[in-house]
């Protein structure tokens, strides 16, 4: 898919599907910005129409035939997609948004929207945890000021962002907040201070509670673990979202234990960049995806995402 201009288009194309259309040859509205010719996909599952967008002050305020609007400024999008600004389901900007709060990486793409979180988290955060990390926050430059989402949210509202970021609370970060990164399990009082821990970071704005369950140390947890912080997440309205335990020779056992996640603790799973790996699984994704849809059919609010590439 290309995108014409795209450095310009970004800003305002998050609400191309909810603008409304203009009556056509209509000059008496003024643009600053007109996108003409495009190929317009508005998000909404509609097929493509070919159409102008219409942009003042910042926002979309027309979709249509706009030929004949006055306006400042004309970008030809002939043969090109005008799109939405698309979400990125797994980004892992939570740091480097505090180096270069454009993140250019991630616009240039046509990205306006991350979810950050996979298993960490940027919050909570201790002593032990950027003594651990250090060398990580030393690499960007970067001072952790914050010890809560809400602080780690507010720093970024205050130095500005050039995209939409959300973030879950890693299931990974709380462990290592209450157990640090030994293999062991959590006492009763322990699993408490988890949860203790996801409730305060869902009030903060988290999304849910992500998983990476094939990254020391959160390969240590169990299953009920993990459905004892989902459902603190689902108290919220949060979802669970993880990288599952196995992604090779065990992945049909590993996707049994996302959905008994979402089942036990009545929240929905996201599966992240679903994949077979390792030579011996090519040709097993027919049978992934018969999995899932098969648990959709049953009644499980169940998703998965794929990477944008060939890994």
């Amino acid at each position: 898919m290309k995108v014409a201009k795209l450095h310009y288009l970004l800003a305002v194309s998050l609400l191309l599907a909810a603008a409304r259309p203009l009556p056509a040859q209509s000059p008496t509205v003024a643009f600053d910005l007109v996108i003409t010719n495009g190929h317009i996909i508005d998000g909404t599952g509609s097929p493509w129409y070919s159409g102008d967008v219409g942009i003042r002050d910042g926002r979309i305020a027309a979709i249509g035939n706009l030929s004949a609007a006055p306006r400042t400024r004309t970008i030809d999008a002939a043969g090109k997609v005008v799109a939405p600004g698309f979400i990125d389901m797994l980004g892992q900007s939570e740091l480097t948004i505090l180096v270069d709060p454009r993140l250019p990486s991630k616009i240039y793409q046509g990205i306006t929207t991350e979810i950050t979180g996979e298993g960490d988290s940027a919050a909570p955060l201790n002593d032990s945890i950027i003594q651990a990390d250090h060398s990580s926050y030393e690499h960007y430059h970067i001072t952790p000021d914050w010890r809560t989402l809400r602080q780690y949210f507010a720093r970024l509202e205050k130095q500005g962002m050039g995209i939409n970021l959300a973030s879950y609370v890693g299931a990974t970060q709380v462990r290592r907040m209450v157990l640090g990164d030994d293999n062991k399990q959590p006492t009763p009082e322990q699993l408490e201070q988890m949860k203790t821990l996801v409730r305060e970071a869902m009030k903060d704005g988290a999304s849910g509670v992500s998983t990476a369950l094939e990254y020391a140390p959160a390969p240590y947890a169990k299953t009920d673990e993990l459905i004892a912080l989902a459902l603190e997440s689902g108290k919220f309205g949060g979802i669970y979202s993880t990288h599952m335990r196995d992604e090779s020779d065990s992945v049909p056992e590993a996707i049994d234990e996302a959905l008994r996640v979402g089942r036990e603790a009545r929240v929905p799973v996201e599966i992240w960049h679903i994949k077979v790996a390792g030579r011996n699984n090519w040709g097993r994704m027919p049978e992934v995806v018969a999995k899932i849809n098969a648990a959709r059919a049953a009644g499980a609010d169940v998703t998965a995402d794929t990477y944008a590439y060939t890994a």
